[in-house]
């Protein structure tokens, strides 16, 4: 985003309530124009079904993790919109699993149209922004991660060539043998599948509260300042002074494994941080930290909790927290203002952010076949590789 465009959607947020009516009455034309317009997912073009197959087996394959213990749905379960919002015993989880021995910081993020976030050249990925700026980067990234998936690709390659199942599949949708390069290929082609399906605001089909809820967040709301566009996002980082989740710091694991990452990504002096850095973690630019990227408002019905670290449990404390003018606790929070939103309004915005979400919820069935163990490779050295 440019300075000028920057400037002009801080511009914005601080035009709510009164002020905002009179300008849309002045200038006869929505408070939205100059943001990209939201509107339906456009359609794109079907990925290879085989290789959507073979994705969707890898996406639920513990194998394709270090130690054989967790699948991408671990952390990405279908029946929980492919987030996590409970623990293996059915209690609320604000908070992601991670590698096996450590527990993460952050909430896991939807991959449910992700596939939509691939406009955005030069966005990184991730609460932070700190990943790569497209979809099998950000694979890449998430297998190799210590804290996520541990995984060695040379390891991938020799376990899938060790697995008839993927051995047919790689030559069959990838006329080759198999490899790293073509999971993380297989696993895009999967994600990609992902999408809103019948969302109300996609076919028209809104309620009259939802329709009231869409003139507030394009008008006296500014929820469009940042998000905006199909994707209902700007991939911009932004700093709305979100609450620390303090569970990252009282759980001594959860602790490690944050610090353990702003370690590896260079951030100076992790013992004194009582905060998630957010967007620092990339940019290393002190005004930066407390920000991160927007996240994309859709399928929301079923993707809490809310928010990088999961604070907020229901859209409802969510728009409380943003009528409030956002967070105030955080000196470098300068960004939002309070908007004086009524209880019906209230109602009416809510509505609208519902609309955004399908219909049924967005899942697949689970891949149950998958072996915990090889059979041996006879004459395994002198095996074509």
């Amino acid at each position: 985003m440019s300075t000028s465009t920057r400037s002009a959607s801080l511009l914005w947020l601080a035009v709510t309530g009164a002020a905002a009516a009179a300008l849309m009455g002045m200038s006869g034309l929505s408070c939205a124009q100059g943001f990209p317009a939201i509107g339906p997912l456009p359609a794109k073009k079907a990925p290879n079904p085989g290789q959507v197959e073979m994705g969707r087996r890898l996406f639920f394959d513990p194998r394709i993790s270090g130690d054989g213990a967790i699948s991408c749905a671990s952390c990405h379960d279908p029946k929980q919109g492919f987030t996590r919002q409970v623990d293996n015993k059915g209690k609320p989880q604000a908070l992601s699993d991670a590698y096996p021995g450590t527990s993460h910081f952050r909430n896991s993020p939807t991959l449910i149209n992700t596939t939509y976030k691939a406009g955005f050249a030069n966005a990184g990925w991730g609460w932070a922004g700190h990943m790569g700026a497209d979809l099998n980067d950000v694979v890449r990234d998430m297998l190799t991660e210590t804290l996520v998936m541990n995984m060695d690709m040379r390891l991938m390659h020799e376990r899938m060539k060790q697995d008839p199942v993927y051995v047919k599949m790689c030559q069959e949708s990838f006329k080759g043998e198999c490899s790293s390069g073509k999971a993380r290929s297989a696993l895009v082609a999967f994600m990609d599948t992902l999408v809103s399906r019948d969302a109300p605001f996609d076919t028209g089909k809104m309620s009259d509260e939802a329709k009231r809820g869409r003139g507030l967040f394009e008008g006296k709301a500014g929820c469009i300042a940042c998000h905006n566009g199909p994707y209902f996002s700007d991939a911009e980082p932004h700093n709305t002074g979100v609450p620390e989740n303090m569970e990252v710091f009282k759980d001594p694991v959860r602790h490690l494994t944050y610090r353990a990452a702003m370690s590896n990504h260079g951030v100076p002096r992790t013992e004194i941080w009582r905060r998630d850095v957010g967007y620092f973690l990339a940019s290393k630019n002190y005004a930066d930290v407390g920000k991160f990227i927007t996240p994309t408002l859709r399928e929301l019905k079923y993707t809490a909790p809310y928010m990088h670290n999961g604070v907020f449990s229901t859209l409802a404390e969510v728009v409380d927290f943003y009528d409030r003018g956002g967070g105030r606790d955080d000196p470098l929070a300068a960004e939002l203002k309070p908007l004086g939103l009524s209880a019906e309004e209230k109602k009416d915005l809510i509505a609208f952010l519902e609309s955004l979400s399908s219909t049924a919820p967005v899942t697949v069935q689970p891949v149950a076949d998958i072996p915990k163990e090889y059979a041996p490779i006879k004459n395994f050295l002198g095996a074509h590789n």
